[in-house]
């Protein structure tokens, strides 16, 4: 008899946990509020350039030693639920650690390009390692090699409204909780 009576106290336990976590899911799938780590990864947000292709060199008129003007770039894909995006661009391999060269937060959604030498209407600049809230083309000292520049585009459920001219740890510390969806464009440039 009590052996019975055990197993029907853990068949109750489990029907009892079984419902616990149905009605969380669907609290979840319902708009109740999940954290960063449960949010969907998988998204079609992309980001491509007419002047170079992913993992290919960018041309010198936008570096330093050209016209130093920011690449033409489109984006497609942007998550319904996103309210803004946000694109860092940084050099990882500087020799004085990982450099950042342009900062823009606040694009509108409805962004599809961002035109050579232009900022999309709306948008806000930060401060890049140069100290000015501009694009700074690919600048490597000579006999460093071949850097790699990452254009990273990132879907976030959230207007940041920070202040122009705010740094990349700003940047990044605002977007913490809010990024829907991150895609990378990478080019490189060969210092010598």
């Amino acid at each position: 008899m009590r052996k019975g009576l055990g197993w029907l106290v853990l068949l109750l336990l489990a029907v009892v946990v079984g419902i616990i976590i149905v009605i969380a899911t669907k609290q979840d799938q319902q708009g109740g509020k999940m954290d960063n780590q449960s949010k969907p990864t998988i998204s079609t947000l992309a980001l491509s350039s007419t002047a170079f292709n992913d993992n290919q060199p960018i041309p010198t008129q936008f570096s330093c030693k050209g016209e130093n003007v920011n690449p033409p770039l489109a984006v497609t894909g942007a998550p319904t639920e996103a309210k803004a995006l946000a694109l860092i661009v940084h050099d990882p391999d500087a020799v004085s650690g990982d450099f950042t060269h342009w900062l823009i937060w606040d694009l509108p959604t409805s962004t599809t390009a961002i035109n050579a030498n232009s900022v999309p209407v709306g948008a806000v600049q930060g401060q890049n390692d140069g100290g000015q809230n501009k694009y700074m083309g690919p600048c490597p000292p000579t006999g460093t090699g071949t850097h790699r520049y990452m254009f990273e585009l990132y879907a976030l459920d959230s207007v940041l409204n920070l202040p122009a001219g705010s740094d990349r740890s700003t940047l990044e510390k605002a977007m913490e909780s809010h990024t829907l969806a991150k895609t990378t464009l990478t080019g490189f440039f060969n210092a010598d």
